[in-house]
């Protein structure tokens, strides 16, 4: 089955070390001015599919193309416009399964819900075998009407911060209870529920997931928004003590967020602010916690958004992106996270003189790719991790069960597995199945009907013949039979009548 073909490929190459893999840098939203150019732009990765593809399976191999963050943030004629040059080109030169649903523009939330199934795909979650070594979980299994439970497999949720957003997605097992209608209706857009399975009628793979994208709460963009309150702040101090603090590298603004003793300049020419920092990472987190934007509100995280509850006694959460760069590429922590060891040791970096710093890095001790913008601003990001974690997503500091990575069994493992594992889950009983019947088979079903038509007819007309036949035949045995008792003695049509002749004389 097709399904299973797709699924061993996509199995195997993520365990293949030398996988052969063909990537762009720019993004589709950049032809948003010229969108006739976006079939051009996007052929030559379909070109190094179709190499790799075996020719007598690409009628049965879909092509999905999902559309991210840069397409969400284009106008909607601009969006479609760029799509339709997709869905028209795309099946003139490729010959894929393919068609107009293919192609479109994902949400956030959809985004989220791929790289939660593509991370668990790869841990083996979603294989329901009996394994005495796994953690399990009690599932009320949605949509039920009886309330189903059952026990499966525990899954793992997903933490990832870039450098604009941060994301959180994970297993809701129970049926959740809201404060209030207000909060129902906001957590219907951020709860998923979908079926696994290859029978959507099978409940025991249906899944209720948590996605919540927070835009502006990536490590860059954080940055940027304390460095603009910074500005603004110093900017009115000065003016209502008549003061000149941060305006030049005599009189720095004291950033505790900043290694000991570096110098910085932030903002635009004309509000320039000059830094050196004194690498206070408790006083840090201390002036983060008001860029959580937290209510006092049950059941909410970053900007005062639903969130159900975690079972922390009972659950996995790998944390990718910053959070493995923050313990990793300079504090060489990263793996099973303990917030005692990296708080710790984030103190300790963020209090280490900028100098002492610098020298680290030439002599090679820090990871090979991280660079001086990394040593520059992790005492920052290090501080907002640990923020975002256990004041924003309310982990216990004792939450022992967090994993930051980088790879999943030596590889990395991006959303995109998880749409293609989503979108044909149900391809070799339904999609795929219909599709070949309806293309190179469609002749056949209608010469198949024809013939059915023309034996009925048939049939029919033969049995109206014999029925006329018969009925003809009938008419002629009875008009033989009246001529017959007109010619003969009265006595036999007496007879033949079944009665007594009045000339012949009756026995007793």
């Amino acid at each position: 089955m097709l399904s299973f073909y797709l699924k061993k490929i996509l199995n195997d190459n993520i365990k293949k070390k030398n996988r052969k893999t063909f990537s762009v840098c720019s993004g589709i939203s950049e032809y948003a001015s010229t969108p006739d150019k976006a079939s051009d732009y996007i052929s030559p990765l379909l070109s190094f599919a179709a190499q790799h593809i075996p020719k007598n399976k690409h009628q049965e191999t879909p092509l999905y193309i999902l559309c991210t963050a840069g397409m969400r943030v284009l106008p909607e004629s601009q969006q479609e416009a760029l799509l339709e040059d997709l869905r028209t080109d795309i099946p003139v030169n490729f010959n894929f399964l393919f068609s107009d649903s293919h192609v479109e523009v994902i949400s956030g939330k959809q985004e989220g819900v791929y790289a939660w199934i593509g991370i668990n795909f790869v841990l083996g979650r979603f294989n329901h075998v009996e394994d005495e070594h796994g953690a399990v979980v009690e599932v009320q299994v949605p949509g039920s009407d009886q309330q189903e439970t059952l026990v499966r497999k525990r899954t793992a949720g997903v933490l990832d911060m870039g450098g604009v957003s941060t994301q959180i997605a994970y297993e809701v097992p129970k049926t959740v209870s809201f404060a209030s209608p207000q909060q129902e209706e906001i957590a219907k857009n951020l709860l998923a529920e979908f079926n696994l399975g290859c029978d959507a009628h099978r409940t025991e793979h249906v899944y209720r997931v948590y996605v919540s994208t927070f835009l502006g709460f990536g490590g860059n963009a954080a940055r940027q928004r304390y460095e603009e309150n910074l500005i603004s702040t110093t900017q009115i101090q000065n003016k209502l003590l008549g003061q000149h603090q941060g305006e030049s590298a005599d009189s720095p603004i004291l950033d505790p967020c900043l290694p000991a003793d570096l110098q910085d300049e932030v903002g635009p020419q004309d509000q320039r602010v000059h830094l050196r920092g004194t690498g206070d990472f408790d006083r840090c987190r201390l002036l983060l916690q008001p860029f959580l934007n937290r209510t006092n509100d049950t059941n909410t995280s970053l900007n005062g958004v639903y969130q159900p509850p975690i079972d922390f006694t009972n659950s996995q959460f790998y944390g990718f992106s910053e959070f493995y760069y923050c313990t990793e590429d300079v504090l060489r922590m990263g793996g099973d996270y303990n917030s005692t060891k990296y708080s710790n040791a984030a103190k300790s970096y963020c209090a280490t003189q900028w100098k002492t710093l610098k020298e680290r890095f030439d002599r090679g001790l820090y990871a090979s790719h991280a660079d001086q913008h990394r040593l520059k601003y992790q005492c920052f990001k290090s501080a907002w991790m640990y923020e975002v974690l256990h004041s924003g997503f309310a982990f216990p500091a004792a939450y022992e069960n967090l994993r930051t990575a980088l790879l999943v069994y030596d590889k990395e493992v991006q959303w995109t597995l998880g749409a293609i594992l989503y979108r044909t889950r149900f391809l070799p009983l339904r999609d795929i199945q219909q599709e070949s019947l309806k293309g190179s088979h469609s002749h056949w079903h209608h010469g198949f009907s024809f013939m059915n038509n023309h034996y009925l007819f048939l049939a029919c007309f033969l049995v109206v013949v014999l029925s006329i036949l018969l009925y003809l035949l009938r008419l002629r045995r009875i008009h033989n039979r009246s001529t017959l008792l007109r010619g003969a003695p009265a006595s036999v049509q007496w007879l033949e009548e079944g009665l007594a002749s009045p000339d012949l004389p009756v026995t007793l």
